[in-house]
């Protein structure tokens, strides 16, 4: 890894996704902590994978959310640490929570903005996250000053999502929702922070190289995610997301109910024994 640069911090950044995540949004992930994790189950192993943490590795999760990721992390660096940094105070406090009932005792939560945070240089031999780094105002900004924590020779692993269509488990319900309800201006717009901000591999690369980092690699990941129990199941949850109120909130209420039949119908065909099943990449 090259020296990369510390990111600006005389503004502000990120203020949208601190008010969402300390907010609404992460009080949302607290409540569904148990599908969230079981969505993300397949996708983790490849991540830890990837990041090879050795025993004695200081690890930084970005983004770390209530903590699992965190903890695996310390597990696998047993003589290690592991530290998880996030924006939501309700996340982190269930991540103590977790952590103190696992009996994990080298491994810390922090509330911090990755893109500004004054990391003490080369704390840190491995950076990862499991779909935190999607929403910084500055990426390349973040990215060098999450660099700045990194030891030499450090290395930084991280999951994203690839586009819309390459995600069933978005596209199907959102595309049932937008046959009746608009699509806010700039809602995904590309560049905007987001889920599918660093869909394209060659912007991971771009930002990556102009944030420091030396030849980064994409590897595609695919997996199947279970939304409910059943469509009706997944429509209560998926109601409740931060995308769905964007879409819905708008609408007259008859419309966001005709909009929610339409996801629930459009999931039955997704339904099987074990559940609503959907690709996510």
């Amino acid at each position: 890894m090259s020296e990369p640069h510390a990111g600006d911090t005389t503004r502000a950044p990120n203020a949208d996704q601190a008010a969402a995540w300390d907010g609404d949004e992460g009080a949302h992930w607290v409540r569904h902590q148990d599908r969230y994790e079981g969505m993300a189950r397949a996708f983790t192993e490849p991540l830890l994978d990837a990041a090879a943490l050795a025993e004695t590795d200081r690890v930084l999760d970005v983004g770390c959310g209530c903590g699992q990721t965190t903890r695996l992390a310390a597990r696998q660096a047993q003589r290690g640490t592991a530290l998880g940094i996030d924006l939501s105070g309700a996340m982190l406090e269930r991540a103590r929570e977790d952590a103190a009932a696992e009996g994990i005792t080298n491994v810390g939560f922090e509330k911090a903005d990755a893109q500004v945070h004054p990391f003490t240089p080369g704390d840190f031999d491995v950076a990862l996250s499991r779909f935190g780094v999607m929403f910084f105002d500055d990426p390349m900004a973040a990215f060098a000053n999450i660099g700045t924590a990194l030891a030499p020779g450090g290395r930084l692993v991280f999951l994203a999502w690839q586009d819309i269509p390459h995600n069933e488990w978005v596209a199907v319900p959102a595309g049932a929702a937008l046959a009746h309800v608009p699509l806010p201006e700039g809602f995904g717009a590309p560049g905007t922070p987001g889920p599918f901000s660093l869909a394209d591999p060659g912007r991971i690369t771009e930002v990556l190289m102009s944030a420091g980092f030396d030849e980064p690699t994409t590897t595609a990941v695919e997996a199947t995610l279970r939304l409910g129990d059943d469509a009706d199941d997944a429509v209560a949850f998926l109601s409740d997301t931060g995308m769905a109120r964007g879409l819905l909130d708008p609408v007259e209420p008859a419309i966001a109910a005709r909009a929610l039949d339409a996801v629930r119908a459009a999931l039955r065909p997704y339904e099987r024994p074990d559940g609503v099943t959907l690709r996510g990449a």
